[in-house]
């Protein structure tokens, strides 16, 4: 067991060399939020799509290009918007009359890091049409189904739901993504060394090539040998199975949950603690590694009743009240 434990130690010191050489680059150019690249850090090591939240100008979109910048893979930016068509995003049959057949034009998601940018503001059929994709990791055009490249992830931004001309996500399509991660605003010094990075009408955003994909992948089979005690896994599964039953554990939430998380919380979380885990460079799960995660992987798949949203009570306090209740293992 013990010499099991250093291999897997020495593992993770081997795999995450890149780590803080990833945070330096990208700190070149994003100033704080660091909590932010960590969860696409984790989003990148889990194979699981993340979607980013807050008013335009918080760096969700400079955070995502400079992370792709920072790797050896295929990136694509795709700005959605209100005339989108499901073709401009997946590809479509192009018809030769001089062939007298038709051929297939793969679209620009056929590529390892998709940024989506302002996701919700595109209509129903063209959400429809990325849910294959990042589901299955595959697209169906015509009678035929392409198979993505590994690795593939959406990472999307989207503004707040009340802003002007945006449409709220189905839940099917956010339960996809593995984590939601609200961005605010920058402390007051971080603000200040904004001001002096950026304010100048040619800044520089260049930052090198720090990891591949191939030392990605290599990287997510050691945090699948991250060890989680069975106590851990239990702690997991009463977190989600309380936001679908709180009176069972004796949470003060009647008739403000309208539906619970699904199973595939119970997977993301177990996944992104592993994740918190490894970047923290630890080869087990404890319960702050879940508890810091807990809360990105569960806000998006929590829905409140009506009584809820009449007294101002939010999924982040619903999962807040949650893991406040549970007793830590």
């Amino acid at each position: 067991m013990n010499s099991l434990k250093s291999q897997i130690d020495e593992d993770i010191q081997a795999s995450r060399q890149w780590v803080e050489p990833l945070f330096d680059e990208i700190g070149k150019v994003v100033v704080g939020q660091r909590r932010l690249v960590h969860r696409l850090l984790t989003g990148l090591l889990c194979n699981g799509h993340v979607l980013l939240e807050g008013v335009p100008g918080l760096a969700k979109t400079l955070a995502v290009r400079t992370l792709a910048s920072c790797i050896r893979t295929g990136f694509q930016r795709l700005q959605f918007t209100p005339d989108l068509l499901p073709a401009d995003l997946v590809g479509t049959l192009v018809y030769n009359p001089r062939e007298g057949e038709f051929t297939t034009r793969l679209g620009p998601i056929f590529s390892n890091l998709i940024l989506a940018d302002e996701i919700n503001r595109a209509p129903a059929k063209v959400q429809s049409a990325l849910l294959e994709a990042m589901q299955e990791r595959q697209v169906t055009i015509g009678t035929t189904t392409y198979p993505l490249p590994d690795p593939f992830l959406v990472l999307a931004t989207q503004n707040p739901i009340e802003q002007e001309g945006t449409y709220q996500l189905p839940e099917a399509q956010l339960d996809r993504f593995m984590l939601k991660v609200n961005v605010g605003y920058p402390a007051k010094d971080e603000e200040r060394h904004i001001l002096d990075a950026m304010a100048t009408s040619a800044p520089r955003l260049d930052v090198r090539e720090v990891i591949s994909a191939d030392e990605i992948i290599r990287a997510r089979a050691t945090v699948n040998a991250i060890y989680v005690d069975d106590r851990i896994k239990d702690y997991i599964v009463d977190i989600v199975r309380a936001t679908r039953e709180p009176s069972a554990y004796k949470l003060k939430l009647e008739g403000m949950i309208r539906y619970g998380a699904s199973p595939r919380a119970t997977i993301y979380l177990a996944l992104a603690a592993k994740a918190h885990a490894f970047l923290a460079g630890r080869s087990y799960v404890t319960p702050q590694d879940v508890k810091a995660v807990g809360l990105d992987v569960l806000r998006h798949r929590v829905g409140v009743s009506y009584e809820a949203e009449a007294e101002a009570v939010t999924s982040e306090k619903v999962v807040e009240t949650v893991f406040a209740g549970l007793p830590v293992p």
